[in-house]
């Protein structure tokens, strides 16, 4: 690869990920990322995704095996499939010679996990996971003070993941990760972040974890007296309903994601149509939905701290909100769409510090992009990135081991587990 060029790249998946997140950052920065080919099945996705990114129409494939069978075409692969296709498309990349930008998570299953972990070493290509909170200049500014040791020891940690009650609906009960058969844990699926983020801050390793929760309101003896299989039959309970699709999607003022994921044609008729023959128009309590709606993880790290991450599918507002008790001080954070604030109170001086970080230019405060010019350098500079597939790999164990823990309501000993991981592997 030329030094002034940029590289070149290949998408897996042309849906939000790989259309708003990724191919956004080759239009913005076009001397240091160019897509020249594209795989994905829905015809006017691949089409819109083409004609964005001047893909010719031999470059553009309906399925990803047909795009890998060609060899390697370009430096990069960006993997924004579904979650069950992320091992064999990103083998098959590596085979063909690709170094691999992958969405999160590494895979669904364990063994599956562990099988892109080795294979990823073994290639000697760069495999980076789209954990994209490490990039955001919120929690790169939270990174540093814990690592600067203003906390002093830190004692105990609160994590919280606030999905937003829309959201929820739109993911986990109507949508894609909805299942855990075609999909993963929402543990894994949503939480490997906030995982990721608790590795990448604390300086221990888990010793042993805990874990309860369940699906505990989208279920059907929830649903209100009257509740119709569709909100568009109409349902007389919609206007009492805050999970009604039609106020989810048929809101004018809503334009992205998510409504860009129920149809490629955004006006009212089309929406109107996808809400009554897709799975977005269905009744949140009369679908086929299994994942969890909330879940707490009780961790004990090694050196003797206490961490609980709490993840819960009822919150007024999309958030993350965390405090670390350390004995020189206490942190307070929270991250949203919006901002992220950081509060830090000195317990000799009583000193309270605010520092204010505004959103960033991208989606996940900056991450989107983040992560993708945190790619493009380690691959140029010939190194692992900052979240390659060995360093993601931690978090995953931790979402396996808590659903394990949720499943069979046992202590997990983590030292154990990852002892049977690497017989396994």
């Amino acid at each position: 690869m030329s030094a002034g060029a940029p590289l070149t790249a290949v998408l897996c998946g042309a849906g939000n990920r790989g259309l708003a997140a990724y191919g956004a950052y080759a239009l913005h920065h076009p001397d240091e990322l160019r897509f020249v080919a594209v795989a994905e099945p829905d015809p006017r996705r691949r089409a819109r995704f083409a004609a964005q990114h001047g893909i010719p129409a031999e470059c553009q494939f309906a399925t990803w095996e047909e795009l890998l069978a060609q060899g390697r075409i370009a430096d990069l692969c960006f993997n924004t499939t579904q979650d069950r296709l992320h091992l064999p498309v990103t083998l098959a990349a590596l085979r063909a010679g690709y170094h691999v930008l992958l969405e999160k998570p590494l895979a669904p299953t364990l063994d599956q996990t562990l099988a892109l972990v080795a294979a990823a070493e073994q290639s000697g290509r760069v495999v980076q996971v789209c954990h994209v909170l490490r990039y955001t200049p919120f929690f790169a500014t939270l990174h540093a003070i814990l690592r600067s040791g203003r906390l002093g020891q830190i004692v105990t940690v609160e994590h919280r993941e606030n999905v937003a009650f829309w959201h929820m609906a739109h993911s986990y009960v109507r949508g894609h990760w909805r299942n855990q058969a075609l999909s993963s844990p929402m543990i894994l699926a949503k939480c490997c972040h906030d995982l990721d983020l608790l590795v990448w801050n604390l300086d221990s390793l888990v010793a042993q974890l805990v874990s309860t929760g369940g699906l505990r309101h989208f279920r059907p003896e929830h649903a209100p007296p009257g509740a119709t299989a569709r909100c568009t039959d109409p349902c007389p309970a919609g206007a009492t309903c805050p999970f009604d699709a039609r106020r989810i999607y048929l809101d004018p003022a809503r334009a992205g994601w998510p409504v860009t994921v129920i149809s490629e044609d955004l006006t009212p008729e089309a929406r109107r149509r996808a809400l009554e023959h897709g799975p977005w128009g269905r009744c949140v309590y009369r679908c086929d939905n299994d994942v969890v709606d909330h879940q707490t993880v009780n961790m004990v790290l090694e050196d003797g701290t206490n961490v609980t991450l709490i993840m819960h599918g009822h919150a007024h507002e999309e958030s993350r909100a965390m405090r670390y008790d350390g004995s020189r001080a206490t942190l307070r954070g929270l991250f949203t769409a919006r901002m992220g604030v950081i509060e830090l109170h000195d317990h000799l001086t009583g000193h309270r510090e605010t520092i204010t970080i505004p959103p960033g230019a991208s989606g996940h405060g900056g991450g989107d992009f983040g992560v993708v010019r945190a790619f493009l350098s380690a691959v140029r500079e010939g190194r692992p990135g900052l979240t390659g597939a060995r360093a993601a790999l931690e978090s995953h164990l931790l979402a396996f081991a808590a659903e394990e823990s949720r499943l069979k309501q046992v202590v997990v000993d983590m030292r154990r587990f990852r002892a049977q991981m690497s017989h396994r592997a």
